[in-house]
């Protein structure tokens, strides 16, 4: 699952420097400068959560708690679908009922955030020779 979730990852990444190439470029003198800053906040939270979705790669692959680990990676994915996503949807449409979908995303990167975390305070880690931070 580990190479899945780097794949995720760099996919997402592209996509999200696509996004905000495509704001800046192409947005610029078709947005008023509100929705422009709701489009920069989007693609500046969907390459976040993509550089997470890289470190949920490299921990499942090394951690203890794949299971956590896989959970945190598709919170973030939610997350940038769902956060991202509204407003996305909200900045090209101005349809402002779709901000109502935006705290549902950000309460998926929050939850991941946690999970990682809890993911990693549970996870000994590894050191050469076999041994972990519990045994030595």
């Amino acid at each position: 699952m580990a190479n899945r979730w780097l794949a995720v990852g760099a996919i997402a990444a592209g996509l999200g420097v696509a996004a905000g190439a495509f704001g800046t470029h192409a947005l610029a003198d078709r947005l008023p400068a509100d929705l422009l800053d709701v489009f920069a906040t989007g693609a500046r939270y969907h390459l976040l959560h993509s550089l997470a979705l890289l470190v949920v790669g490299l921990a499942t692959d090394r951690g203890t708690e794949p299971r956590l680990w896989n959970l945190a990676g598709w919170l973030f994915t939610a997350g940038i679908l769902v956060f991202a996503g509204s407003l996305y949807s909200l900045a090209l449409t101005g349809a402002r009922w779709l901000g109502a979908l935006t705290p549902v995303g950000g309460l998926c990167f929050l939850v991941g955030w946690g999970v990682a975390a809890v993911a990693a305070l549970r996870d000994p880690g590894k050191r050469p020779g076999g041994l972990t931070d519990a045994g030595a």
